[in-house]
Parts: C-alpha cells; structure tokens; sequence
C-alpha cells in the first residue's frame, strides 16, 4: 500500500509516497516556504506524486502533521490531508511534530528516552517525553523552561526539538542532543503513520491559542476542532 505524507507544521512545506510493505519511500517534494503553504501544498503533493511514479487513485493513506506548529500552516495540511482522504475514500492519520522529532532523536540514540521540546515564545516549551520503548509518558503540554530543565536532568534524557540547545544550557550540563528542527523529515511522519494505521480523524494539536486568523479556505468547522 502506497501512503502520501503531507507536513506543513512549520517552515516546510513537504509531501512524500511511502511504500508500506517495502519500507521505502518512493518519491518526495520539499520547499522551504516559512509561509504560503495553502498556496503551493497541492503543487508539492502533485510533484512527489509523480517523482514516485504514482497518482492519487495509487494511494492508499494519507498522513499528515498535526502540531504543535504554525497555526495556520496545521489548518492547511489538516485540511488538505483530510479532503484528500475523504474524495479517495481513504484513511487519513495524524503524526505530532513532537513524535515524529523524539522518532529521529531514538533512532540516532537507541534506546533512550527522549524529550522533545519546540520553544513556543512567551517564556513557554511545548514538550512530550518518551521513554527508552518511545512510549509517551508526558504531554504533549505547555511548560515552563524551568520545568522541562528540571525534567531532563532527572534523568539522562536525549532532547529534541528547537529547545533543545536552550534547555541544555539552562540546566549547565551536557546532553545528547536530536534534531534541533521545528519539523522532521518527511518520511518520518510517513513510517510513524504506517506502525499506527488507521484511528481517529486527525486535527489540529493546538497547545495554546492562535496568534493569526487562519488562511480563508481551509477552515474547519467546530465541531470537528
């Protein structure tokens, strides 16, 4: 089964093919766009589409980020993956930035539990903790700096995240240290979604309000927030 990522989280606009059974991806397309993402995400499905010799009747998922991130970056790919699989008749599953950064960290230091932690502004962290199995044990949830330093030098934490490099130097010691990105690479939602399946629509991972109003055309109605 063929799976299309979609990421919009942050300052990427990203789409992949993964190929499910042989644990591969296939095909991608990556721009580095900060902001405008409704407006060039359905250009960068169609190129990862084709750079994988694949159209949408192929696809058999679709997965997509759903934060914490850009807030009107999330509604665009929540959206956007959720139209997709409804008009395919398809499963969509939602991947948290959080996960999907702690996934990378593990990867790089087996078996270690992992912090992931984006610096939020406001004096605020949003952070999750995994375990040595990548089982979350905390949030994801807003935190003070204070709390996720006197969390990661409880124990010998990997960190993760764009606060990561800021908690290691609050707390005055070394720590093996992730990807210090506010997204993962785009195969990474890809396989996460695959070892989940199908579950929940996915939606938003809104951990505090928005700062802007989102793009018009991709709003969701409340009942489904």
């Amino acid at each position: 089964m063929k799976l299309l990522a979609i990421d919009c989280a942050a300052n990427l606009c990203a789409a992949c093919v993964y190929d499910e059974a042989a644990k591969q991806e296939l095909g991608r397309s990556v721009l580095d766009l900060g902001k405008g993402h409704a407006e060039h995400l359905m250009a960068v499905i169609a190129e990862a589409l084709k750079a994988s010799a694949t159209d949408y009747a192929g696809l058999g998922v679709v997965a997509v980020s759903v934060g914490p991130g850009s807030f009107t970056g999330l509604r665009v790919g929540v959206s956007t993956a959720r139209g997709l699989a409804l008009a395919l008749k398809i499963p969509a599953i939602g991947v948290t930035t959080l996960e999907a950064l702690a996934a990378e960290a593990a990867a790089a230091f087996p078996d270690r539990a992992v912090l992931a932690a984006l610096d939020a502004g406001r004096e605020e962290i949003h952070a999750a903790l995994y375990d040595e199995m990548s089982v979350l044990t905390y949030g994801p949830a807003v935190a003070t700096l204070a709390e996720v330093v006197a969390m990661a030098t409880e124990r010998s934490l990997v960190l993760a995240g764009t606060a990561a490099g800021l908690i290691a130097a609050s707390a005055g010691s070394g720590f093996d240290i992730g990807p210090q990105t506010a997204t993962a690479d785009i195969v990474t939602y890809a396989r996460l979604a695959a070892a989940k399946g199908p579950g929940e629509r996915p939606k938003p991972l809104y951990l505090r309000g928005a700062d802007a109003k989102p793009q018009a055309g991709f709003i969701l109605s409340r009942q489904e927030n």
